[in-house]
């Protein structure tokens, strides 16, 4: 059985449905928790592919976070070897910084529920193919990056450009999440309360009358997207 490498930075954003997409397709994923102390592996060895989950700190905040100067050198090694490599939130600047964009505090933090716009090129996309043009996904970041040279924007939403970028044809970044579960997003509300109140979101707003609406909607694109991406990782 194949192995993924799953890095989780801090307890309450775990893999969700990524892990079960993973599972169902018959990989082994191998969970690092980096905030348990758990060494980040320095390099890929025999695992078949890569996914890097969100987390409240900066790619640039490596002297409080040394293990981030790790994870770089983990999905450089990844890209090397051909490894299909998953970035979601701060997973996603992490491979954009490892693909020589900047990454860098963006205009206001991007909280909640909102629009997700396709590019042309994602109608096309392994991934993405035959979803629809524009949907409602959740977000939670401060940071934003400039897409990688060479890479493919895939989407974009009205405070952010680069929402989901694909480098190659199995390296792809997500800045907003898919893989969340309700149970998870009431750990988000409650350990980043203070973040929600800095940027004016109430929690009505995250998971008031329509979240469970929302939240099923992004669960069937979830599954298809993850589905197809543990789809990619071979012997």
């Amino acid at each position: 059985m194949e192995t993924v490498y799953i890095l989780q930075h801090v307890w309450c954003e775990p893999p969700g449905r990524i892990e079960a997409a993973v599972r169902a397709a018959g990989v082994r994923p191998r969970l690092v928790r980096v905030y348990a102390g758990d060494p980040v592996p320095p390099r890929m060895g025999d695992a078949a592919g890569l996914v890097v989950m969100g987390g409240p700190m900066g790619v640039y905040e490596h002297e409080a976070h040394p293990f981030l100067r790790k994870e770089l050198r983990l999905i450089e090694d990844a890209l090397h070897l051909g490894r299909p490599v998953l970035g979601t939130c701060l997973g996603s600047q992490l491979l954009a910084a490892a693909l020589g964009a900047s990454v860098r505090p963006g205009a206001r933090k991007e909280i909640g529920w909102h629009e997700v716009r396709l590019s042309d090129e994602a109608r096309t996309d392994a991934l993405l193919a035959g979803l629809p043009p524009s949907f409602t996904a959740l977000h939670w970041h401060g940071d934003v990056f400039d897409l990688p040279a060479g890479a493919v924007r895939l989407a974009s939403s009205k405070l952010t450009e680069n929402q989901a970028f694909r480098y190659g044809s199995s390296a792809y970044g997500f800045l907003f999440h898919m893989e969340i579960t309700e149970a998870i997003l009431r750990d988000w509300i409650s350990e980043f309360g203070g973040e929600m109140q800095a940027a004016g979101v109430t929690e009505d707003a995250v998971l008031g009358a329509d979240a469970a609406a929302h939240l099923d909607r992004l669960a069937c694109l979830g599954d298809t997207v993850y589905r197809r991406w543990a789809g990619l990782v071979r012997p």
